[in-house]
C-alpha cells in the first residue's frame, strides 16, 4: 500500500471475532488482501458473501463492496482485512462510504448491459435492459407486503439513502443463528429484527422500505465482483447473495452484460 491508510475496526456479524480493515491508495486495480477484485472467487453465499483471496478467505464483503460500487471506485485502492471477516460497522455501507471518501479515488463504471434478458434463479428473478444510465430496482417481500427500492447510480444518493440501510433478520431466524454461534456481539443499532407485525431496532427509527434498500445495497455489493453494477436497468425480485452471484455469472456467459472497452 502507498499513502496513509484509513482503518476501520469492529467485530464480524457472523463470527463475532475482532476484525480490522485498512484502506489506502495504490496504483492499479482495487485489491483485497493482495488479490484484484476481478480475480476473487466466491466460495460461500449463505447469509453473506465469502471470497477466496491469495491469503485466505474473507467473509461478509458485500457491504464494503457496495460502498466501492456505489461511489464508483474501480481502481487505485488496496484493502487489507485482518480477522477473516469484514466488520459489521454500522450494519450498512455508510461507514465504508465515509472511509473511502476520505481517501479519494477514481470513479469509472466498466460494466454495461449490452442486450436485454431475463434470468431466473429459483424464486428470484433478474431482468436486464439496455439503458444509458445505471438504474437498479429491487422488490422484496416483508411481512406479507412487497417493498421496492430504486437507485439511479448517483454516488451522493447512494451515500445518503442506500448506504445507511441496516442489516435485517426475521425473528424466526434469530434463534437458529444463535444456536450456530452466529451473529454474536452485534451492536443493536446495526441490525433490525422483523417479527410478526412488530419491528425491533435501536437507534435510528425503522422505515418500511429499509429492508428493500438493504437488499439493493447487497445486490450492488455482490455485483461489484463482476464489475458492476452495470450501466443499464436491472430489476431484481427476491434477490439474495447466492441468486445474485448466479445471475451475474449467467448474464456474463450469455453476453447480457460486458465490460466496457477503455
Amino acid at each position: 500500500m502507498s499513502g496513509e491508510a484509513i482503518v476501520v475496526e469492529g467485530r464480524g456479524l457472523h463470527s463475532g471475532a475482532a476484525a480490522r480493515v485498512s484502506l489506502a491508495r495504490c496504483d492499479g486495480a482495487v485489491t483485497l488482501n493482495g488479490t484484484p477484485i476481478a480475480a476473487l472467487r466466491v466460495v460461500d453465499t449463505e447469509r453473506e458473501t465469502t471470497v477466496e483471496t491469495a491469503r485466505g478467505r474473507v467473509r461478509t464483503v458485500e457491504h464494503l463492496f457496495a460502498a466501492l460500487a456505489g461511489i464508483g471506485v474501480r481502481e487505485g485502492m488496496a484493502i487489507e482485512v485482518e480477522g477473516g471477516e469484514v466488520p459489521l460497522a454500522d450494519g450498512g455501507a455508510a461507514k465504508w462510504c465515509d472511509a473511502i471518501g476520505a481517501i479519494g479515488v477514481t470513479r469509472a463504471p466498466p460494466l454495461r448491459v449490452v442486450k436485454s434478458g431475463v434470468i431466473e434463479i429459483g424464486r428470484s428473478r433478474y431482468s436486464f435492459v439496455v439503458e444509458v444510465e445505471i438504474e437498479i430496482e429491487v422488490e422484496v417481500e416483508v411481512d406479507g407486503e412487497v417493498e421496492v427500492a430504486r437507485w439511479r447510480g448517483d454516488a451522493e444518493d447512494f451515500r445518503a439513502r442506500i448506504a445507511p440501510a441496516r442489516t435485517f433478520a426475521f425473528a424466526r431466524d434469530v434463534d437458529a443463528l444463535a444456536s450456530r454461534g452466529l451473529a454474536s456481539h452485534v451492536d443493536p443499532e446495526s441490525v433490525v429484527v422483523i417479527g410478526d407485525g412488530v419491528v425491533h431496532c435501536a437507534g435510528r427509527p425503522f422505515a418500511k422500505d429499509e429492508p428493500a434498500r438493504h437488499k439493493l445495497l447487497d445486490l450492488v455489493g455482490d455485483s461489484y465482483l463482476y464489475g458492476g453494477p452495470p450501466i443499464g436497468r436491472v430489476r431484481a425480485f427476491r434477490p439474495g447473495h447466492g441468486a445474485t452471484h448466479a445471475a451475474m455469472t449467467r448474464a456474463r456467459e450469455l453476453g447480457i452484460v460486458a465490460r466496457q472497452r477503455a
